[in-house]
């Protein structure tokens, strides 16, 4: 049975009459890189706060390696990089670890070497910190999260602002720490694009709430290729398909669309159906879902049901 890294139940976070969190339920298991999606102000933040401790829940639970009560323990074996560390724009990479090192009571050297090899920042780490890009700022935030050989790192929005290069060498760096490293993550973005080039779990949250949680194979279905009716009469037409194909393989969007992902091929037959049952089309075509038109859809959906 695989290894349960992270869980919360119904975890809830509460500023006077706002609820930043409300009853989230997450797993986690060692080996993850699980993405959590969301717009600025979701929720993310309070989320990865909350489990690291740097904020007190207001209800709910959570456990970290199994253990909802040793998280002393639980929490040395945990990198995060939430609030970005305060790093010393006159002093060197070299130097910036060293003195995060020594908080932390690592003195070997050659540990501060590694972590820097690892984000690819050793032949710069007798440069200034002042000097560096944004994206090696960050590369350098990420060597401050596995200084102590943590199992686990939550990463909280490390590619905003980033160009290209910058987002691709963060992707590289996380994808290393994950297949050599075995260090299982938990990153935050709102750029779903980018997170589904290194995730296999994705969640989405919304207004504090978990609006859907699943694998990058859960994902690829949710977004592959279908039949998009745009009708009116959208109970009217899917009681026809459910009468004339005998399928239920649909999903109704925002009470004016029908994605079926089933008859791909018999776009001709299906709106021959519709007319024939005075069902008015504007307009009957095949599409895939992007993923951000998914992300969206989840929004209004959530939305809704507010």
């Amino acid at each position: 049975m695989q290894e349960i890294v992270l869980q919360t139940n119904n975890l809830t976070k509460k500023y006077k009459n706002f609820v930043a969190l409300d009853h989230a339920n997450i797993t986690i298991h060692k080996g993850d890189i699980y993405g959590l999606i969301g717009r600025n102000g979701a929720g993310k933040t309070t989320l990865m706060k909350t489990v690291t401790t740097l904020t007190n829940k207001t209800g709910g639970s959570f456990s970290l390696f199994g253990s909802e009560e040793e998280l002393t323990e639980s929490k040395r074996r945990i990198g995060c990089l939430i609030e970005s560390p305060a790093f010393f724009g006159n002093l060197t990479a070299f130097q910036n670890l060293k003195y995060y090192a020594i908080q932390k009571g690592i003195v070997n050297d050659q540990q501060i070497e590694k972590v820097l090899k690892t984000v690819d920042l050793y032949k710069e780490k007798n440069k200034k910190f002042k000097n560096f890009s944004l994206g090696m700022k960050q590369r350098l935030g990420i060597a401050f999260a596995i200084l102590d050989h943590p199992d686990f790192i939550i990463l909280d929005e490390p590619i905003n602002g980033l160009d290209p290069i910058g987002i691709k060498e963060i992707r590289d760096t996380l994808k290393k720490l994950n297949e050599e490293e075995k260090i299982t993550i938990l990153i935050s973005s709102h750029i779903l694009s980018e997170l589904y080039l290194i995730a296999n779990h994705f969640c989405f949250i919304d207004k504090g709430r978990i609006l859907k949680d699943l694998s990058k194979e859960e994902l690829d279905l949710e977004c592959s290729k279908c039949i998009v009716i745009k009708t009116k009469e959208v109970k009217k037409a899917a009681v026809l398909l459910e009468k004339e194909f005998k399928t239920t393989n649909y999903k109704v969007i925002d009470h004016t669309e029908i994605r079926l992902y089933d008859f791909l091929e018999d776009i001709a037959k299906i709106n021959k159906i519709m007319l024939a049952n005075d069902v008015e089309i504007t307009g009957i075509f095949e599409s895939g879902i992007s993923l951000e038109d998914y992300f969206d859809s989840l929004i209004r959906e959530g939305v809704k049901e507010c």
